[in-house]
């Protein structure tokens, strides 16, 4: 699957200097989503147990390390997968307040959908 927005993880990194475990996990999520052939729902929760749909059978929050991640992901043949957001957990529920209605406002608000 092709990635955009990979720069979003890449801040996400940068701003946590040092934390290895956060790299790791980040590393090994883009690993997954390169990697993945995920037609459906079921072969992304099946290989990534830690993907939370949170909108649309779309967009899906990932839990890297203590971190969060939310990407945009198409079931399609040629798969396509943009990273929308990333931050602390705490920057999570700043941001969605743990909330599916606020996260589809946000994504309204954001354009996404």
């Amino acid at each position: 699957m092709r990635i955009s927005n990979k720069f979003i993880l890449g801040k996400l990194i940068k701003k946590n200097r040092g934390n290895s475990k956060l790299v790791q996990a980040v590393q090994q999520l883009l690993t997954d989503i390169e990697e993945g052939v995920w037609k459906k729902p079921m072969d992304l929760t099946a290989n990534r147990p830690d993907a939370d749909c949170v909108y649309g059978g779309e967009f899906y929050f990932f839990n890297i390390n203590i971190h969060r991640t939310l990407i945009l992901i198409e079931f399609e043949e040629d798969g396509e997968v943009t990273i929308v957001w990333a931050g602390s957990h705490d920057d999570y529920e700043l941001t969605f307040k743990n909330n599916r209605n606020v996260i589809k406002k946000w994504l309204k608000d954001n354009n996404w959908i």
